[in-house]
């Protein structure tokens, strides 16, 4: 796992802005039917549970956004069932402590449709394909030097930078929180509302674009409103 683009102890240096971009790899599981898809969940690497659910935000989506994780859009339009498909968008992995319990709602939300449902199959060209993903990271050259920079330095972000140091960093173990909140924290608790309202801000249900606006506009109004 990439390590943190913030200082670890002393005195904050300034924000390094990182890119990155991901890399699917293949588990070599499958599922054509809801049985097989809820077998798969069971057993395969939390790190595809992850992809799935996150990895879709830094993806060319041209499949159906109104569903918001891959297991949603197959279950739509592999199994065609909307019922089902309903249910898995609706979950926010943000609302869950770890990988683990997801994976526990999902078997729960499959095993539940299974009982009220014959047996769904999908044609063999459109089984569900479990990947995993490899991010790999780039240093942009940017440094942001004081906390009131990053009100110009968001907007101008890529949305591979804001992957990295919004969802990325929630992998990281042991802070578990965005690299934005992370540097601001190092310089006391003088950011501790801006942190507040940044923790506020879902990353879950919404573009990385769009993610982007709200993060630089809160950030933006921020400093507006506080002296510097």
């Amino acid at each position: 796992m990439p390590v943190s683009p913030v200082a670890a102890a002393g005195a904050p240096g300034p924000f390094a802005v990182r890119d990155c971009v991901l890399v699917a790899i293949a588990t070599g599981k499958r599922a054509q039917s809801l049985r097989e898809l809820r077998d798969g969940l069971q057993s395969v690497e939390t790190g595809s549970i992850y992809f799935h659910f996150w990895g879709r935000l830094l993806r060319p989506r041209l499949d159906d956004t109104e569903f918001h994780n891959d297991f949603a859009v197959w279950a739509r339009h592999a199994l065609h069932d909307r019922c089902l498909a309903e249910r898995l968008a609706v979950l926010d992995p943000a609302d869950f402590a770890d990988l683990e319990q997801l994976r526990q709602e999902l078997v729960d939300v499959v095993e539940e449709r299974i009982e009220e449902t014959e047996t769904l199959v999908a044609r063999r060209d459109q089984q569900f394909s479990f990947r995993l993903c490899q991010t790999v990271v780039f240093d942009t050259g940017v440094r942001i030097a004081r906390p009131e920079d990053l009100a110009a330095a968001i907007p101008a972000m890529s949305l591979g930078s804001i992957y990295f140091h919004v969802i990325e960093s929630r992998r990281r173990e042991p802070v578990r929180i965005d690299d934005f909140r992370h540097w601001l924290a190092q310089h006391g608790d003088r950011y501790d509302a801006l942190c507040q309202q940044l923790a506020a801000i879902d990353p879950y249900f919404s573009s990385l674009a769009e993610l982007r606006d709200g993060l630089g506009r809160v950030v933006g109004d921020y400093f507006r409103a506080v002296p510097v």
